[in-house]
């Protein structure tokens, strides 16, 4: 995927998430990021992506940013994600120094990006030793993935038409090849590929069927990975041991003179 077609993908997808559909993909991946992010630590987060999210909502980092390749529309710049200033850059050339940021999250940004290699060699760079990764994507293993298939031989796409989705296997052999160790992974939004917001909630129920009996079915999947550095271990505070002191004894050949003596 080139450049050019890469952006006019996220387009189609900003366009897409304010569907009935999009909507109820935000709904649960807000949910399970602020489940996933509230308990990371640190000092710097980013979020480069879908602004029509918050992916830092529950996080406590004093230091927060929100990126995109993009101009926002007018309702994004009136309404950023968070209140947080936007940032432009380019995903495969990162303006950050390395080892610089606690945590990134990349909502739908590898699977419309020109380069998603590239955009994971620099996230795994700017990230610190222990640094947290968490990657939002459509799992092509699902009944969305096979609608999404089936369009593109009868020409009626459900998804964004340019979008290759990456399945769960193949995203955590990539991590696994930048050291980085995957931790959780989540998977959600099991309804059917319905285009209106009635058929959509008539088939809730399939939400809480399916993470029981089909759990890896899910339309859209949540990575989560922590940046690992070989050699590298924690080290616990070192406490210092005062050395027992124990009685100067008296020479045995000593005692034995006296004795003589007397």
């Amino acid at each position: 995927m080139d450049s050019a077609t890469s952006e006019k993908s996220i387009i189609a997808l900003d366009g897409w998430l304010q569907t009935p559909a999009g909507v109820y993909v935000r709904a649960w991946e807000q949910a399970c990021l602020d489940m996933l992010t509230v308990d990371i630590f640190g000092f710097n987060a980013l979020q480069i992506g879908m602004p029509q999210i918050d992916a830092l909502a529950a996080n406590r980092m004093p230091n927060q940013w929100l990126a995109d390749t993009h101009l926002p529309g007018p309702a994004q710049v009136l309404h950023p994600a968070g209140g947080r200033s936007r940032i432009m850059l380019s995903c495969d050339e990162l303006p950050f120094a390395s080892q610089s940021l606690d945590l990134v999250v990349l909502p739908h940004v590898l699977e419309f990006a020109a380069e998603p290699h590239q955009v994971l060699r620099e996230v795994e760079r700017v990230l610190i030793p222990e640094g947290q990764l968490i990657i939002c994507g459509f799992n092509p293993a699902s009944l969305w993935g096979l609608r999404q298939a089936a369009g593109r031989v009868a020409g009626s796409h459900y998804l964004p038409r340019a979008g290759e989705f990456i399945s769960m296997p193949r995203m955590k052999d990539w991590l696994k090849l930048l050291n980085m160790g995957v931790s959780q992974s989540h998977f959600g939004c099991y309804a059917p590929a319905c285009r209106t917001e009635k058929w959509l909630h008539r088939y809730a129920f399939m939400d809480q069927a399916g993470a029981r009996w089909w759990p890896y079915l899910g339309a859209v999947y949540i990575v989560q990975a922590i940046k690992r550095v070989k050699g590298m271990r924690l080290i616990g505070p070192a406490w210092t041991k005062k050395p027992a002191t124990a009685s100067a004894g008296v020479p045995v050949t000593n005692k034995r003179r006296e004795h003589q003596d007397g």
